[in-house]
């Protein structure tokens, strides 16, 4: 249960920095920026597998903090061109 708010938590914070990054206004609330941060998170993930393996034994590579921010942003430059 733990894992899953801190997940929300960590969400938030990743797609706030991400919006931050990104020039121009987006118009969303609480839970788009959350998700935008979660799905950064995995997308961040995608990335780092194709630099490094994931260790023995782990089906997925976790992605780090700068990571996730980076996946964040690839997904808000990727929701922009598709609204446009």
């Amino acid at each position: 249960m733990f894992s899953i708010i801190w997940s929300i938590i960590v969400g938030f914070i990743v797609g706030l920095i991400a919006r931050w990054i990104v020039p121009g206004a987006e118009h969303m609330g609480f839970i788009m920026t959350t998700i935008v941060g979660i799905v950064g998170s995995v997308i961040g993930g995608f990335i780092g597998m194709l630099f490094k393996k994931p260790e023995p034994g782990q089906k997925f590579h976790t992605a780090g903090f700068i990571m996730s921010i980076v996946g964040a942003i690839v997904l808000l430059y990727l929701l922009r061109f598709i609204q446009h």
